[in-house]
């Protein structure tokens, strides 16, 4: 079994496989995923190096019949499961092509992208902090008192980058990237909290409130 040092939250392995949250659930409901890659015992985890079947199984699907991708994840896996989350610099080194008759099918790109994608998720861990003398424990950028899920909210909302960094100067281009990488694998729980002040360069129209309509017993 992989070691739990090498295990991804469903909302990590998203991330690194640029899927949806639905489809790392999939494979594992299903059985597309091999028992091996993914654990159930205290919530959901799935090995890191499994995103790269996961990526492959998606990403495929309009050029290979559901049973090649199989093949190929059953083939690939039991090469692949051997390997570390660590060790994920040197699987690049390796020949992941499978063969079955008359298809060729090579899996290096995705493996490729899962290294690149399991470094930006590394990153992103790196730069968010939470401590209680700041902002009463919410997760913030390293060495500011940025809030990490307003800097996503900001960018899932389609800002553009120049007004984020208007909004928090003391920010840069691949901060902002890293934040909403954290935010989208760690989602927030419960309501967004209520912004206290308006992104810098926007319009009060009006400050006029309007009592909340009540429903009709």
């Amino acid at each position: 079994m992989t070691s739990a040092a090498d295990m991804l939250k469903p909302s990590e392995a998203a991330v690194v496989a640029r899927v949806a949250l639905r489809d790392v659930n999939r494979v594992i409901d299903e059985h597309i995923l091999p028992e091996e890659f993914f654990s159930l015992d205290d919530g959901r985890r799935v090995a890191a190096t499994a995103c790269a079947l996961i990526a492959f199984y998606f990403d495929s699907a309009k050029r290979l019949t559901s049973e090649e991708r199989l093949f190929a994840i059953r083939e690939a896996g039991s090469r692949l499961y051997r390997w570390r989350a660590w060790a994920l610099a040197s699987l690049i080194e390796e020949d992941w092509t499978v063969r079955d008759e008359f298809i060729t099918i090579d899996l290096a790109p995705f493996v490729r992208r899962t290294k690149e994608r399991m470094e930006r998720l590394a990153a992103a861990r790196e730069i968010v902090v939470s401590d209680p003398d700041v902002l009463g424990g919410t997760p913030v950028v390293r060495g500011t008192r940025v809030p990490v899920y307003d800097v996503a909210a900001s960018v899932a909302a389609g800002l553009p980058a120049d007004r984020i960094l208007a909004a928090y100067p003391s920010l840069d281009a691949d901060k902002i990237e890293l934040a909403a990488i954290y935010a989208e694998a760690n989602p927030a729980r419960g309501r967004p909290r209520a912004r206290d002040e308006p992104l810098s360069g926007a319009t009060i129209v009006t400050e006029r409130q309007v009592p909340r309509r009540r429903k009709a017993g």
